[in-house]
């Protein structure tokens, strides 16, 4: 076990361990940190975390100062105006890829570009011309659509701000199976969110569906109801229901819905 403390690069953005290195920090502080990118600050979300497992995590370096505040705010100024003319660049040298967003270490001595694209970019001209017309080290960094979506937000199907950006640290694992388990249609436009992937909120609900499916009759199978025999056509979850369809010897048929303990099978 070892004692960490969880931090923040954004509002919407993963959560980071760190290794306190000794210092007295709250959360709510922001912190100047060390990462793989180089330094970087970050809000403190939570201290004195045991996790289990001996890893690698980098250090807190101190508590961020005014200097470090004016800091970034000044290299944050220079984004926009930068993100402009490597897009201008990447046009330029007809690369297939879309620039997501930017940022510099702490100490201004790096830039890192982040994008996304399709397909495997060389970019080695694109890395050159950046170096020289920025005079610092470069580091390119392709993202997946979702953390993309995530960095960006925008609202999804339901109206809300997009949960990844809202308050998700971690994108857990989505299938196909969750949407047919749930009812849902498999069209493309219900499933899927912004990014093009499986919308997260699947997940959520899921292990409820299949504990009260594992209680229900399976589709088309034969079910003893309060009227008699008859097939399961519609299994509703949520309100515990089943739709049992009835033959009449006239060959008419009906359908009914009854509660799930009233149903034999």
């Amino acid at each position: 076990m070892q004692k960490v403390i969880g931090a923040k690069f954004n509002d919407g953005g993963k959560i980071y361990y760190f290794n306190p290195n000794n210092l007295t920090i709250n959360a709510g502080d922001r912190i100047v940190v060390e990462t793989s990118a180089g330094m970087q600050i970050a809000t403190c979300v939570f201290i004195d975390k045991e996790v289990e497992g001996e890893f690698e995590i980098k250090d807190v370096l101190r508590i961020a100062t005014e200097k470090d505040e004016n800091k970034k705010v000044q290299l944050d100024a220079k984004i926009p105006s930068v993100i402009k003319q490597i897009k201008e660049k990447v046009k330029a040298q007809k690369l297939d890829m879309k620039i997501s967003d930017c940022f510099y270490t702490l100490d201004g001595g790096k830039l890192v570009v982040e994008f996304t694209a399709e397909d495997r970019v060389d970019f080695r001209e694109l890395l050159k011309d950046l170096a020289s017309t920025f005079k610092v080290r470069i580091e390119l960094k392709q993202l997946g659509q979702r953390d993309e979506v995530k960095n960006k937000g925008g609202l999804g199907p339901c109206g809300e701000i997009c949960c990844c950006k809202r308050y998700l640290n971690d994108f857990s694992h989505v299938s196909v199976k969750m949407a047919k388990t749930q009812g849902i249609s498999l069209s493309p436009t219900k499933i899927n969110g912004l990014c093009g992937r499986l919308m997260c909120c699947l997940a959520y609900e899921n292990s409820n569906y299949e504990e009260v499916l594992k209680k229900m009759p399976k589709m088309n199978s034969e079910v003893t109801s309060p009227k008699g025999k008859g097939v399961c056509v519609y299994r509703d979850a949520l309100r515990e229901l089943v739709s049992v369809k009835f033959t009449g010897n006239d060959g008419n048929i009906t359908v009914e819905e009854f509660k799930l303990e009233d149903i034999k099978f």
